[in-house]
């Protein structure tokens, strides 16, 4: 249905109904597919919206059913330069809906904000992307160079029936592919009465999810037992989550310490860096978790009977590993668990860190500055994982870029996979502008 929209409809005026739209579409990922709703209905919706205004688009399903991805292509003005893709999840973490102010699949547009699961992780960024996209074809608008926009699967559960499964088996979508953006980096810090720096993630920690077993003699709960399985495995799982790693500074916050450093005036001293990191707000549990490796225990399992001692006993745990860690990080985690308990990765994905500069980074700054001259563009290390981690496999170089113009005394980091998740209209609207001109300096 090419041609029904008028191309005088500016992309910030479509954002907000794209983001309420896409929230009522219950995507939650619960890490077991049979129990996964919502993405290929998500994914049908945003190819409507693309082929509405006249793209191509290819719908994939990766490597079971309904897990559903969406590709469409822009041709640039440059086809020898490298392609960029611009990507997104269409997934979300559950929620209890009792918890909540508003129903967190409402998408309701109420009080300045845009509330429910997925506004900021990352169906903020998905509607930006669509209503820059419809925009620019309904404009003819020829980009720079290709632009490649992808929606996918199955983020939050690590990627295997999303960007992992799409890397592996299609990799002919990523064509041409040298640099990414997604999500988590853009949004604002505010340091000052005028005065805020945007995060760019140019980094992020390797994520490890690491299963734990200890096996011992099963026998009668009644009976003396030296061989315990369970008993075995707590100790270990006890010594590895009371365990703190070395602190290490990456390139990556050192130059977000140094420039912090220039603009506050404040000292981040090295023998006290966590201490002068948490000055920086409620952004600091994000970047407070970027100067050590973590192993943080999180689910449990042994036994069937309250009176029968168990033959084995397992544990989760989920490390979070610094670039350039992963060998000093296992030596420890094996002194720690000792020659008794045995480990596997359940999921394995690496750390990645690019240098913060080039003509996209200058390309974001610029892009920012122009909305927000009072604005400067600064790098950071995400304590958690994207796709990017998947994307990377392809020797695509990769950043978080979401940019989102922010209240100084909204706590931003609480709302990914929080109660209440919401995104200010303003702010949606700011960074739907902002990622217009990004795209178009390229």
């Amino acid at each position: 249905m090419t041609g029904t929209v008028s191309p005088d409809i500016a992309a910030e005026d479509e954002v907000v109904d794209l983001a309420s739209e896409l929230i009522r579409i219950d995507t939650s990922n619960t890490g077991e597919p049979d129990t996964v709703v919502g993405e290929q209905e998500a994914a049908e919706y945003v190819a409507a919206k693309l082929e509405e205004v006249g793209y191509e688009v290819e719908l994939v399903e990766s490597g079971a059913p309904r897990r559903m991805n969406v590709f469409a292509r822009l041709k640039g003005a440059d086809p020898e330069r490298g392609a960029l893709l611009l990507h997104g999840h269409l997934d979300v973490v559950p929620a209890d809906a009792s918890e909540w102010s508003v129903h967190p699949f409402s998408g309701a547009v109420q009080d300045g904000y845009v509330w429910g699961r997925g506004a900021v992780d990352m169906k903020d960024m998905v509607a930006m992307t669509i209503a820059v996209a419809r925009r620019f074809k309904r404009t003819g608008t020829v980009p720079p160079r290709d632009i490649v926009f992808a929606f996918v699967a199955d983020e939050e559960a690590g990627g295997k029936f999303g960007a992992g499964w799409l890397v592996e088996h299609r990799p002919d979508l990523f064509e041409g592919c040298t640099e990414a953006v997604g999500e988590v980096g853009g949004f604002s810090l505010t340091l000052g009465e005028d005065q805020r720096v945007y995060l760019i993630e140019s980094a992020e920690k390797g994520m490890a999810w690491m299963r734990l077993q200890a096996r011992g003699k099963p026998g009668h709960g009644s009976f003396l037992h030296d061989d315990n399985a369970v008993t075995r495995l707590s100790e270990a799982v006890a010594r590895l989550g009371n365990h703190r790693f070395p602190l290490v500074m990456t390139d990556t916050v050192r130059a977000f310490v140094e420039q912090m450093r220039e603009l506050t005036g404040q000292e981040f001293p090295e023998d006290d860096i966590e201490g002068a990191l948490a000055k920086l707000g409620p952004v600091a549990r994000m970047v407070g978790a970027t100067v050590r490796d973590t192993a943080n225990p999180t689910m449990l399992s042994a036994g069937y009977k309250a009176n029968v001692i168990p033959s084995t006993a397992e544990a989760t745990v989920d490390c979070r590993i610094l670039p350039g860690r992963r060998d000093a990080f296992l030596r420890e985690v094996d002194e720690l668990l000792g020659p008794d308990v045995t480990r596997e990765w359940i999921t394995d994905l690496p750390a990645l860190e690019t240098p913060f500069e080039g003509p996209l980074v200058e390309a974001m700054a610029a892009a920012l500055q122009a909305e927000d001259p009072n604005s400067r563009a600064i790098p950071y290390m995400l304590s958690g994982g994207t796709d990017a981690k998947h994307f990377s496999d392809l020797g695509i170089r990769g950043f978080g870029f979401a940019p989102l113009r922010l209240p100084p005394d909204l706590d931003f980091a609480s709302l990914f996979h929080g109660i209440d998740e919401r995104v200010p209209v303003d702010a949606l609207k700011f960074g739907t502008r902002v990622l217009e001109r990004f795209l178009l300096s390229s």
